[in-house]
């Protein structure tokens, strides 16, 4: 692909323009993201034994969120391209902040508080932060990147996700270098270089198990073996098997699980709230969260290849993948294909701060998608 074609790529006008699009706002996103919240404050009416306060607490939450998106939408996309590495620089600093002052909760240093402002968790604007500045770092330079540019936009994503790895937030460190390594696919890195970084990325595997916190290799360990400690470490992942083994093809019905309703699963309403999709809703249920899923990040993909330049190719891509690895790493460590990490099942799973962020970041996509001419 030239470089001409890259800057300059025809942007193509919706076929059936309405006043969603005049407001900045894509339908297909907004009504599978519609679906998917409303589906997920239904399960989690049920995960949380119907409890009334939770449901309107996510509810607000997720209002918030919709506000930011509607708000980020509206915004030119020059204008995130001129504050992206402000943003960036800012985030950094403010995970400083939190190694040196930040609030502790559950044995992790997450939260600022700063005097004037909501209590607040740094690392979650890092997601949006690290795509827009590797994405504005590439924008006027020749595709596919060189190696030295390939090397700077590693050490873009590494640095933040190194300061929140240390609080210790490993779950949420990988999410954000996603973001940034994302961006990095979809500005065609060569395949040989992404085989070589596995490569190190394996070798290095017996340096970086010394540094691993007690608790954290004791989730790999389980994550090979749930059986080792299957009241202790071990039982999450196999108390989650069961819940979402138990639901058959069309579920127990909502309120009626017994993993989840007896308080046999741990987490049921944050990070293993897609065993109760599967126990209450089966397979059915589960395969229709994973198909809006699905559409979400195809029309992530789709509007990342209809972009007008590369910032704007960039940002969407790195964006909709953020979205991808939040799905994939909760299913796949319910499911015991990767060790216990603490990544929520994104907009359905008990939480304001992620997801707020994450439905701006589909502003952001919103935005670069439905602004004709910048």
């Amino acid at each position: 692909m030239s470089r001409d074609f890259v800057r300059s790529m025809p942007f193509q006008a919706a076929s059936n323009p309405d006043r969603l699009y005049r407001i900045h706002l894509d339908p297909w996103l907004l009504t599978a993201l519609a679906l998917l919240m409303g589906g997920g404050l239904l399960v989690l009416w049920s995960a949380s034994h119907q409890s009334q306060e939770t449901l309107v607490n996510q509810a607000l939450r997720l209002g918030i969120g919709v506000v930011g998106m509607v708000i980020a939408g509206q915004l030119d996309p020059r204008i995130y391209l001129r504050w992206a590495p402000y943003l960036y620089v800012a985030g950094i600093v403010l995970l400083v902040l939190v190694l040196a002052s930040g609030i502790v909760a559950k044995g992790s240093r997450r939260w600022l508080e700063i005097p004037g402002l909501p209590r607040f968790q740094p690392s979650e604007m890092m997601k949006i932060a690290v795509p827009l500045v590797v994405a504005w770092y590439f924008q006027e330079r020749r595709l596919p990147p060189r190696f030295k540019h390939t090397f700077v936009a590693v050490v873009l994503c590494a640095l933040p996700a190194v300061l929140i790895v240390m609080q210790p937030d490993l779950g949420t460190g990988l999410l954000v270098a996603s973001g940034g390594l994302g961006v990095l696919l979809m500005s065609g890195l060569q395949w040989r270089w992404i085989a070589a970084a596995v490569a190190v990325g394996v070798a290095s595997i017996p340096a970086i198990w010394p540094l691993l916190h007690t608790y954290q290799k004791g989730r790999v360990l389980t994550f090979f073996d749930p059986e080792r400690d299957p009241l202790g470490a071990g039982w999450n992942i196999i108390q989650s098997k069961t819940a979402i083994g138990s639901g058959g093809f069309f579920g127990k019905g909502l309120t009626n699980g017994t993993q989840s309703q007896l308080d046999f699963l741990p987490e049921s309403q944050t990070d293993f709230i897609i065993a109760v999709i599967g126990e209450e809703l089966g397979l059915v249920g589960l395969t229709a969260f994973l198909v809006v899923y699905f559409v979400i990040i195809a029309r992530g993909l789709f509007i990342a290849t209809q972009a007008p330049d590369t910032f704007g190719r960039l940002v969407v891509g790195g964006l909709t993948l953020v979205f991808f690895a939040y799905v994939f790493v909760n299913v796949a460590m319910v499911s015991g294909l990767l060790p216990v990490v603490g990544v929520p099942l994104p907009l359905v799973s008990f939480g304001g701060t992620s997801a707020i962020t994450l439905l701006v970041g589909f502003g952001i996509i919103m935005s670069i998608h439905t602004h004709r001419n910048w």
